[in-house]
């Protein structure tokens, strides 16, 4: 993944800013690994806790330069866009509530923004940040990081290529074990397990939207309505740690998303599996290197990450050698590389790589956040039917 033409035009690494990630965040580390795997960014300041001097010691313990281990956002915002060299992209990896006011200071700052999932915890601040983007012409991707394995990006192409047929079933399940004890995990201050902060579902907003995303982003269909039933399967829990959602889609399609933080024994349990009329596709993430063929008419087919037959989409976003296996950093880093790609072109005025521009968008997380809206609203209403469909 290196000598791309876009980057070199630009003739330098994109300097990048990070808020939160700081001491005691597995997160942060995640992304500023993803940002520098390619060489493509220089991670040059940011505020890394709410703590100010938690802030300024953590970017000093990271490399930052002492002017650039800020103490705050305000004291950020404004030294790096008086810079000359000040951030060309922020990466927002805050608690939930953070999402939206902080991307729209960036974005009004002319800044292009990558934001973790969920993408704000309100449907209407999701709409409002569709819109700003567009207006804007900035990039933003929210991380989605799962789309950038290699073989789901396998799956999304040969779906887009009437490989499997029009789609019939589809189901995706993300089981985790974590919350199947109580001990430390229902901490009254622990921000995940309040609405104010995390938004209406812990559960849907944790890892359901992320089971969402990877489900359609491989079909490539907008699903019409969901009947939903979330909640706690520990006794005495006040948030939601599972859920189970029927879905429909507008050609009669049927799909089942399950997702839960409560399954003892468990670890990490991502997976979809997809059928069409002509056949079907099955990815695991704990053994991501395959994807399974499903043929109506044909022998079952394992495809590799590195063998024959891969679409352009997938021998882009792989990138060790045979018989190496390529995970969760590297999906991470494929995001952080195409929105390089996609930033250095707004900034030269090149084209980019249409493979490059796929990315999970402000568009993505909105459908998301109406996700999360449509499934909180049927279970509430004890499963009803109810439409998910989101108009921008």
């Amino acid at each position: 993944m290196t000598g791309n033409p876009v980057i070199e035009k630009l003739g330098r690494r994109l300097r990048l800013g990070v808020i939160g990630g700081g001491p005691g965040s597995v997160i942060g580390e995640v992304h500023r690994t993803a940002a520098r795997l390619d060489d493509r960014y220089e991670v040059v300041g940011g505020v890394l806790s709410s703590n100010p001097e938690r802030s300024r010691a953590a970017g000093r313990a990271l490399g930052f330069a002492p002017e650039r281990a800020y103490e705050d956002v305000d004291a950020m915002l404004a030294a790096e866009t008086a810079r000359p060299d000040g951030v060309d992209v922020v990466a927002i990896m805050t608690p939930n509530d953070g999402h939206y006011p902080l991307a729209c200071r960036w974005l009004d700052a002319g800044r292009d923004v990558i934001c973790d999932k969920p993408l704000t915890t309100k449907l209407d601040d999701a709409r409002d940040l569709v819109a700003r983007v567009r207006a804007s012409g900035l990039v933003f991707c929210t991380t989605y990081n799962y789309s950038g394995f290699p073989m789901v990006r396998q799956a999304r192409a040969m779906v887009a290529d009437g490989e499997i047929g029009e789609l019939r079933l589809g189901q995706v399940e993300y089981i985790q074990p974590q919350l199947a004890v109580r001990p430390d995990l229902d901490d009254p201050d622990y921000w995940r397990f309040h609405a104010r902060r995390s938004g209406p579902s812990a559960i849907l907003g944790d890892i359901g939207t992320h089971a969402w995303h990877l489900l359609h982003t491989v079909t490539r269909m907008e699903p019409q309505a969901v009947a939903a039933d979330i909640g706690p399967v520990m006794p005495g829990r006040r948030f939601d740690d599972t859920a189970g959602v029927l879905i429909r889609y507008p050609n009669g399609a049927r799909g089942i998303l399950w997702v839960t933080q409560a399954a003892a024994g468990a670890e990490h349990g991502l997976k979809f599996r997809i059928h069409g009329a002509e056949g079907g596709l099955e990815w695991h993430q704990e053994d991501p290197t395959w994807l399974v063929h499903m043929q109506l008419e044909g022998p079952r087919r394992m495809l590799s990450r590195n063998g024959p037959g891969l679409k352009p989409a997938a021998e882009r976003a792989s990138r060790i050698a045979v018989g190496h296996p390529e995970g969760f950093h590297e999906a991470f880093a494929n995001l952080y590389s195409d929105v390089a790609e996609a930033v250095a072109a707004r900034l030269t005025g090149t084209p980019a790589d249409p493979l490059a521009l796929d990315f999970p968008t402000v568009e993505d997380g909105a459908r998301g956040m109406a996700f999360i809206a449509a499934a909180k609203a049927s279970s509430d209403a004890g499963g009803a039917w109810t439409d998910c469909r989101l108009s921008l």
